[in-house]
Parts: C-alpha cells; sequence; structure tokens
C-alpha cells in the first residue's frame, strides 16, 4: 500500500472519531449565540444572569471531566461518547420547554439552567473521548494530528451551530433548535453504538486523576488566559454587535471558527517541526493583536476583521500545550491527562461568562474586548515562562 493510501485510510478513520466531536459541539454551538440575547431579550434578565447561565454549561463540564478521564482510563472511550449524545438529546426536550415557558420568565429561565448544565454533562463527556478514541485505533504517533482535527471538529462545529442557530431561531424559535438537538444526539449515539471500544492495556501503573491534574496544570493555566478570547467572542460577541448598533454579529462567530480551521488545517505540522511551547507562544500573540483590533474597531468590517484573527491565533493553542502535557504523564494516564488539560478550558469559559458580563455590567459593554486582550497577554507571559523554566525536557518545548 502507498504512503498516500495509508494517509487516506488513517484520515478516514481519525473522521469518524472526530466526527462525534462535531456532532456534539454542533448542538452546543445551536444555541450559543442565541441565548443570551433571548435570555436578556425576551426574559428580561441583565448581563450578568445571561453569562452566568451560559456558563454553568462549563461549570458542569468541569466536574464530569474528572469522571469521564476514569471512564476512559477504565473502560475504553465509548461509554463516555455514549453518555454524551444522550445528555445531548435530553437538552433539547428542555429547550422545547423553555420555549412554551418564555412568557413566564423565571420557569422559561429555570428550563434553560437545566439545559446549560446537561449540556455541560455532554461536553465534559465528549471533550477528550474521541481523541482517546482516535490515539487507541490509531497510534499515538498520529496524537498531535488527532488533536489538530478533534479541534477543528469542535470550533468547526460550533461556528456552523451558531449560524444555523440563529437562522432556526428566526424561523421556529428554540422549538426548532430543541428538535434538531434530540435528532442529532440520537444519531450519535446509533452511530457511536455501531463502533469496535479499546480498553488501556497498562492500568496497572495509572495514576490518580488529582496526580494527573497536577503535572498538567502549568499547560492548562495557559490554555485557560488563552480561552478568554474565544470566551468574549463566542458569549458576547452578538450583544457587543448590537450594542453599537451593527449588523450581522453571528457572522464573527463563522469567521472565528473559519479561520481557526484554516489555522489548523494549513499549519497542521508545525507543531512537531517547532515544539508546543513555541508555536502556543506564536499563537498567544496573534491572538491578542485579533483582541485589539476588535478592541479598536469602529465598524463592523474591523471587528469581523478582529475576530478573524483571533481565531487564527487561538487554532493551535489547545494542541500545541495539550501535546506536551499529554507527554508528561505515562501512556495508563493519558485519557485523565486529557481530560484534565480539558479542565482549563472549561474553568475558563466558565468565569469568563460572569466575570465579563460584570465588566460590561460595570464599565460598558466598550470594555469587553480590552478586558480579554490583558488575560491573553498574562497568558502569554506564562507561555514564555514556561519556555525558560529548566524543568521541562527541551524535546517537549
Amino acid at each position: 500500500m502507498s504512503y498516500a493510501a495509508k494517509s487516506s485510510n488513517v484520515n478516514l478513520s481519525l473522521f469518524s472519531y472526530v466526527g462525534f466531536t462535531f456532532l456534539g459541539y454542533f448542538i452546543i454551538g445551536l444555541s450559543l449565540s442565541v441565548l443570551p440575547i433571548f435570555i436578556s431579550k425576551n426574559l428580561g434578565f441583565n448581563l450578568v444572569i445571561a453569562g452566568l447561565v451560559i456558563s454553568l454549561q462549563y461549570i458542569a463540564t468541569f466536574f464530569l471531566r474528572a469522571y469521564s478521564g476514569k471512564i476512559i482510563d477504565g473502560k475504553g472511550p465509548k461509554p463516555a461518547v455514549l453518555f454524551s449524545m444522550i445528555s445531548f438529546s435530553v437538552t433539547g426536550i428542555f429547550l422545547i420547554s423553555a420555549y412554551y415557558f418564555k412568557l413566564s420568565p423565571l420557569i422559561s429561565l429555570g428550563f434553560l439552567i437545566i439545559t446549560r448544565l446537561l449540556t455541560g454533562c455532554g461536553e465534559g463527556m465528549i471533550g477528550a473521548s474521541p481523541i482517546n478514541w482516535a490515539i487507541m485505533a490509531l497510534g499515538e504517533k498520529h496524537t498531535a494530528k488527532i488533536i489538530s482535527y478533534n479541534g477543528v471538529a469542535c470550533y468547526g462545529a460550533l461556528a456552523i451551530g451558531a449560524s444555523s442557530g440563529v437562522f432556526i431561531e428566526q424561523k421556529f424559535g428554540l422549538y426548532g433548535i430543541g428538535i434538531i438537538s434530540i435528532l442529532i444526539g440520537i444519531l450519535g449515539y446509533v452511530f457511536a453504538k455501531m463502533k469496535l471500544n479499546y480498553t488501556n492495556s497498562h492500568t496497572h501503573d495509572s495514576q490518580s486523576f488529582w496526580k494527573v491534574l497536577g503535572k498538567v496544570s502549568p499547560f492548562g493555566i495557559c490554555l485557560a488566559l488563552g480561552g478568554i478570547g474565544f470566551a468574549s467572542i463566542s458569549t458576547f460577541i452578538t450583544l457587543y454587535y448590537n450594542y453599537f448598533h451593527w449588523n450581522n454579529g453571528a457572522l464573527c462567530l463563522t469567521v472565528f471558527g473559519g479561520l481557526f480551521v484554516a489555522g489548523r488545517l494549513v499549519f497542521s505540522n508545525v507543531i512537531n517541526n517547532f515544539g508546543g511551547i513555541k508555536v502556543a507562544i506564536a499563537c498567544l500573540v496573534v491572538e491578542t493583536i485579533g483582541l485589539l483590533i476588535i478592541s479598536l474597531a469602529t465598524n463592523s468590517e474591523m471587528a469581523l476583521l478582529g475576530a478573524g484573527v483571533t481565531g487564527l491565533g487561538f487554532s493551535l493553542i489547545f494542541p500545541a500545550l495539550g501535546v506536551v502535557a499529554i507527554k508528561s504523564v505515562s501512556p495508563s494516564s493519558q485519557g485523565s491527562a486529557l481530560a484534565g488539560y480539558g479542565l482549563f478550558i472549561d474553568l475558563s469559559l466558565g468565569v469568563a461568562g460572569p466575570l465579563i458580563g460584570g465588566v460590561a455590567d460595570i464599565w460598558g459593554m466598550s470594555y469587553i474586548f480590552p478586558f480579554s486582550t490583558v488575560m491573553v497577554v498574562i497568558g502569554l507571559c506564562v507561555a514564555y515562562y514556561l519556555k525558560t523554566i529548566t524543568g521541562f525536557n527541551k524535546s517537549q518545548i
């Protein structure tokens, strides 16, 4: 078999695993740009409440990560994927309920809270599962590629889902989004049920989740700070556009996702060539520039450009630091390592909602992106610190 044929087979098999990530995050994206406006405009709650409700997803994800890592290392990734698809389907039921009770704001908000918690459960279980499933099936030599393509599926799905969600909500309301969420969750469950599960053969030397978490935390902290830029765009860009009376705020999510995907595809080999920490530093610089452009934007086109640059910068931060994080633990604990590492992006997104919402309420909407820029610059400083300390092998950075 030729090299091209082998590469084609690897890619095809890889897509069959990261496809679960795409389905899960498409469901998440459907309501991502719709709910903040629905909560603030239709139900009449302030931006802090809107940000807090959105962030409940990431809090639930935070607590499910440890459990998912334990399942992956002990029973394989398939049970975790099945659980996530069930959770995503059930979110659709509560979205429909929130739609029907929209004239009773507190009841509707209660259903949305349940929806966000269930969405977080689904994300917590799907976050590291397809990556580990693909690594077990295809081999560790493809780790960087697997993490990169999984991110393409993740943020590409978020971008497509966000734009689709706005269109569906305009035509059918949250009811339509709920129905589609139910159907896609069922489709993912059936697809996962048909695939072969893999289990870890080295469980005898596995470490506790909390010990693994301590090892990956330096990289996770850097990731969390870089994730603030993504959080500010994904949660507040539609409200930001609405504040300045600009049109097509959801388009920013699409452009962000499009440049994110392009960055993953075009620069897919730079992590292996230059090292994870160096790539992360370069990406954080680009993300900072993108957020500065949005901060200084005087029109929607300039903000759109900033969103694209931010997406390009954010594109390789997760895989660049993730590859180094995985190398810091034994093979038997890779499921827990990825789950623990992923905790930090959940923490970032969970805190960012109410935090940035509070910045907007206290100082004004125009301050949210300067604030996000400062947080990413701090992440850049952490990355430089990781590069300079002597505790990490040069081959890792």
